[in-house]
């Protein structure tokens, strides 16, 4: 076997973060006892509250048309955003913050998201990857009373420069200079040069949270044995400081985010200002991958699944509402696929946002899982948006007050690229920390191979042997027998996919462990390869967290539906993802895979994509006001004022419903010849005299026909209008003039 070489930084990276329940799944033998076990919470009543009443109410005071227009958050925005501690949700109470859970702080980000991407994003950032979290963590006591109050009141507000114009997805290639040289009464003090981009906030930031790579020229800190370069830093510098350059923007895909390069240039601060103190020199590296581990599992998933929680609401009661062909659209089955996929796909996200935010509040850092979170959160969005597009046709092109959908439609390539771009996270970083971590002797291999250990490398070399020949013994097994072999936690409808769970574990350990063998170290430049495996590792974990949420949450029989679509749709990904791996398999036995393998695999599927029947029943959910759709869409942001888009389109889905019954019975009259085939409202007082209907019952048809066109409106503009309130007179072109280039 050839142990794969790792840099200092590739091994920084692969140590960050803990490993949680990923390892049952990577071992083949997934305890499902023990994962059932794990926590699954539920919002403090003091952070329902502040959803309740500070997140509604600032979602009340931002209007995403406005903001659209304006580019900017309006100052008492900011200011609400400051009194009430947005700033600060993470922050401990002793700090001055709100000490909210990760799983409160992942609920607010989704609220505000369902509102407004910008908004969202703004509060974020100061509670993800921020200064924020790492002055927690890592600064030190003198640091955190500095900055930590002034922080959760914003009085400082905060962002974090890690991107480079050469460093991007390699973010360990900084070219950032920092060098420690003798300032004032002989202390350390830096000299800061740096260029960075896409930085969110920065635009208006007060205290830059920076990355960069230090060098000691003097050896003022005495480590001689590292040399010159001590490694990437982290440094605390106010953007006040001469040099420091701010305030150009960026346009991210035209929503309104504070976002924007910085520049410093001969920027001189105490070195006090290293994060953690001048002892944490050269350390900034592991602690940015520290950051990440919990923070990828908060921010970016909440955000994706406050977005899939507003598709599932705005897309449904819009099929309901609007007609083709004398008929609801969501009754037509083309329009039940993209609607069954998008109910399942939020009971799916949210399952797993809420699972991970309880391992992360139970102390876990878990790396693994945040990296499959963040890329396929942000992946199954982006798919779902484009699903209710599709449905909402010309209604979701048109942008302007009315359109339900065009903002997020935008944002979602903005989630897919940030906080590593899930091009890299799949093809890179998932699989391969993945195996390294969870994998229960490579680890140990790599670690005694480094250390010249022979002896602890013949006895790890031994167990891998041992495990690689139980996980094919095991693999085989459940394949013959469908998955029967492995045992379920749980009776009733959901054991069947416990095992079938059980069975791709096996099946993906045992793969896993062939492609270790057969490639070694070459397995790290096998991108597609490495991609599949972190496809089907992603849907394991993901169908194991439909399954967690079910039992939390009582075993509804009225869910069933949702969380066997989830399950069947996670395993049908994960067999998709091993398809591609026998068709694909390089070296020595990708002849025996691609062959006899790729059959057996297509002959003997693990699950297959769910079908018509089990669709309809979830479009169908989408498409009837009532508990169950109000407990999948929960805590988003909902208007109920008729003069907003969202308001207006729900007041017309409840009228639409209640007045559905004296609809068809007026629908079955026509056909009897008994009304004229007319448009409803124009004979409603003949089905009145007709007996047909009651007064009261023809007021209902009336009021819910003015609902629904009007909730259908589109927006369109005047010239002045289109081309925007500062536009100068000169450039109003005159109506004939309009009509003749038309002509031409």
């Amino acid at each position: 076997m050839r142990i794969p070489r790792m840099s200092a930084t590739e091994r920084e990276a692969l140590e960050a973060g803990t490993v949680w329940v990923e390892r049952e799944l990577f071992s083949g033998r997934p305890d499902f006892k023990r994962i059932l076990a794990e926590p699954y919470p539920s919002l403090s009543a003091r952070e329902q509250a502040f959803l309740d009443g500070p997140v509604a109410e600032v979602c009340r005071r931002v209007d995403p048309w406005e903001l659209s227009r304006r580019r900017e958050l309006p100052a008492a925005v900011w200011e609400f955003l400051k009194r009430q501690r947005f700033f600060g949700l993470t922050i401990p109470e002793a700090h001055g913050g709100l000490g909210f859970s990760a799983l409160g702080a992942s609920a607010v980000f989704g609220k505000l998201a369902s509102r407004s991407l910008a908004l969202s994003a703004v509060v974020l950032i100061p509670n993800s990857v921020g200064p924020g979290e790492l002055l927690l963590a890592y600064g030190t006591e003198e640091q955190k009373r500095r900055y930590l109050p002034r922080l959760a009141r914003g009085e400082e507000i905060p962002c974090f420069a890690l991107t480079e114009p050469e460093a991007g997805s390699d973010a360990a290639s900084l070219t950032s200079r920092g060098v420690l040289y003798r300032g004032p009464e002989g202390k350390p003090w830096l000299r800061l040069d740096w260029e960075k981009r896409y930085i969110t906030l920065a635009p208006v930031a007060t205290l830059l949270g920076l990355a960069f790579r230090l060098y000691d020229p003097e050896n003022l800190l005495d480590r001689g044995d590292r040399g010159e370069d001590l490694g990437i830093t982290c440094a605390l510098i106010p953007t006040a400081t001469p040099g420091v350059r701010i305030g150009r923007r960026h346009d991210p895909m035209g929503i309104p985010i504070p976002n924007g390069p910085t520049e410093g240039v001969d920027v001189r601060v105490s070195a006090d200002q290293i994060l953690g103190g001048i002892e944490q020199a050269g350390r900034g590296w592991r602690m940015l991958m520290e950051a990440l581990s919990a923070g990828r599992s908060i921010s970016l998933p909440a955000q994706s699944v406050g977005g899939a929680k507003r598709i599932a609401r705005t897309v449904g009661a819009y099929a309901a509402v609007r007609r083709q062909f004398g008929v609801p659209i969501g009754r037509f089955e083309g329009i039940e696929e993209p609607l069954a996929r998008i109910a399942g796909t939020t009971y799916l996200l949210e399952a797993a946002r809420v699972f991970t935010c309880g391992a992360v509040d139970a102390g876990e850092k878990p790396a693994v899982v945040s990296a499959i979170l963040k890329l396929q959160a942000t992946e199954l969005l982006r798919e779902r948006v484009q699903d209710g597009m599709d449905v909402l046709a010309g209604a979701g092109l048109c942008h302007g007050p009315r359109n339900l959908l065009a903002d997020g439609y935008a944002g979602a390539a903005i989630g897919i690229t940030v906080e590593g771009a899930n091009i890299l996270t799949r093809t890179l970083i998932l699989f391969g920390q993945g195996a390294i971590r969870c994998h229960p002797y490579l680890q140990r291999e790599m670690q005694a191979h480094a250390a010249g250990d022979r002896q602890a490398l013949r006895r790890a070399l031994l167990g891998h042997a041992v495990a690689v020949v139980r996980n094919l013994v095991r693999a085989a097994l459940l394949g013959v027998t469908r998955g029967r072999l492995a045992r379920s936690p749980v009776p009733g409808p959901t054991a069947a996919w416990y095992r079938r769970l059980a069975w791709g574990s096996a099946r993906f350990a045992a793969l896993a462990d062939l492609a270790l063998v057969s490639l070694g170290g070459a397995l790290k430049a096998s991108e597609k390869l490495s991609g599949r495996f972190a496809d089907a590792l992603s849907f394991l974990f993901l169908g194991t967290c439909a399954l967690r949420r079910f039992e939390a949450e009582g075993r509804r029989p009225e869910d069933l539906p949702l969380v066997l679509w989830s399950v069947e749709e996670c395993l049908a990904r994960v067999q998709a993802a091993f398809d591609g791996i026998y068709r694909n398999f390089p070296g020595p036995l990708g002849f025996l895979l691609r062959g006899p393998g790729a059959l057996w695999s297509r002959l003997n599927p693990i699950a297959s994509p769910p079908g018509d029947r089990l669709g309809a029943v979830l479009a169908a959910l989408l498409q009837v006001p009532g508990e169950q759709r109000d407990r999948l869409t929960a805590g988003i942001d909902l208007p109920d004022d008729p003069a907003e888009a969202v308001g207006r389109l729900e007041r017309a889905f409840l009228r639409v419903t209640r007045s559905a019954e004296v609809g068809e019975r007026l629908r079955r009259a026509t056909r009897a010849g008994r009304l004229p085939a007319e448009p409803v409202a124009t004979f409603l007082e003949r089905a009145v005299a007709a007996g047909e209907i009651t007064a009261a019952e023809a007021d209902q048809v009336r009021e819910a026909e003015a609902a629904w066109q009007e909730a259908l409106a589109v927006d369109s503009f005047t010239l002045n209008e289109y081309l925007g309130a500062a536009a100068a007179p000169e450039l109003e072109i005159p109506l004939p003039m309009l009509s003749a280039g038309a002509a031409h």
